[in-house]
């Protein structure tokens, strides 16, 4: 009895009076509020890199782009070790031999774009003439623009051709400066040379065995899968070109090697390049056919193709190592195209795939089995 009065004495001098409601409190703690700031804080630091990396992308993207593109080029290199070359030499020589082959993807998608150029002045004609079977369409539309008040004026024809002033402001804004390019280089060439001496000074930053264990096993891990996800799609996309231009040299296209090649560069940007693609293939083959149906057979084949290689060939090949979802490589496509334009574009997906290595690595379901070293 006297326990009983001493707590409810030393709840008294508290200042706590004791009732029979205290067990049913519906009042938060103080943990959950904790959260609550973290999570704040969180989001304060993601939107501060994103704006970072969108204001100062003259810095970021040809150092984030020849960062990727070296780690993926980083096995080639390695190869040319084992037969006796330097590795700065090899650097240089993997460097050079990649930009002579984008010169020459670049030489045969150019060729027909420069020669299309010149033709601008005859495909307004010949276009109003084949898009003659939407004159009744556009008259309807036309008439239903009517019955809100919205009147077309006397000289509005019934078919306009879309305006092209955009294109070369686009153009001005997505193309690399001279300073961009030379940083790309630079880095591209010092980061492929000087990868095995940061590779051991990063492993080597951390203290305990364990750690350098996993930050060795997480860095051949980027290392592998960019490689061979370069690799990889760089022969499902030559496949792609080449079936391409098979395809326009069958049905009478025009330049059927700078379709195939245009095609095959497009595709490393997914879901937008085989869409772009088929764009440009209707488009040339409506304008050199002599019916509009008859210039939508290469488009329409091409599609079934994409299709068959975005659905099954690459899923197949690629989903053995990675298991990219499709809403998370179509929601990282979109982000870094807004932040970064085309070369966002074509680094959604290996960002993406480190990402979902670093995740394997640092939040494994189970405890990892270090590898064999």
């Amino acid at each position: 009895m006297s326990s009983v009065r001493r707590e409810v004495r030393d709840t008294n001098s508290r200042g706590i009076s004791p009732s029979p409601g205290d067990s049913d409190d519906k009042r938060p703690p103080i943990m959950r509020r904790a959260e609550v700031v973290s999570f704040a804080v969180v989001a304060l630091l993601i939107i501060s890199v994103v704006a970072v990396l969108y204001l100062a992308r003259a810095f970021f993207l040809p150092t984030v782009t020849a960062l990727v593109i070296g780690t993926m080029l980083s096995p080639a290199a390695r190869l040319f070790e084992r037969y006796g070359i330097p590795r700065s030499v090899s650097a240089v020589l993997i460097v050079t031999a990649t930009c002579a082959g984008l010169a020459f993807m670049v030489a045969l998608i150019s060729a027909p774009v420069m020669e299309w150029t010149t033709r601008l002045p005859e495909i307004g004609p010949r276009l109003k003439d084949k898009f003659h079977v939407f004159d009744r369409p556009i008259a309807l539309w036309h008439q239903l623009q009517g019955l809100f008040g919205a009147t077309p004026s006397p000289g509005e024809s019934g078919f306009l051709l879309p305006k092209i002033e955009w294109v070369q402001p686009t153009l001005e804004f997505l193309s690399p400066t001279f300073t961009e390019i030379l940083l790309f280089f630079a880095v591209l060439v010092l980061f492929i040379s000087s990868w095995p001496d940061l590779r051991r000074a990063l492993v080597l930053n951390f203290a305990d065995h364990d750690s350098r264990l996993r930050a060795l096993r997480i860095l051949n891990s980027i290392e592998s899968n960019l490689g061979s996800y370069l690799l990889t799609v760089t022969l499902i996309n030559m496949g792609l070109g080449v079936a391409t231009g098979l395809i326009c040299a069958a049905t009478g296209m025009p330049n059927p090697a700078g379709l195939g090649a245009l095609a095959a560069t497009l595709n490393f940007i997914p879901i937008i390049g085989p869409i772009v693609t088929f764009a440009v293939l209707a488009a040339v083959g409506i304008i050199t056919s002599s019916t509009l149906a008859a210039g939508l057979v290469a488009a329409g084949i091409f599609a079934v193709v994409a299709f068959i290689e975005g659905h099954f060939v690459t899923p197949m090949i690629i989903g053995r190592r990675l298991q990219l979802n499709t809403l998370a490589v179509f929601v990282a496509l979109a982000f870094w195209t807004w932040l970064w334009g085309p070369m966002g574009a074509f680094l959604s997906s290996p960002i993406l795939i480190v990402g979902l290595v670093l995740k394997d690595h640092l939040m494994p379901v189970k405890d990892p089995t270090f590898p064999d070293f």
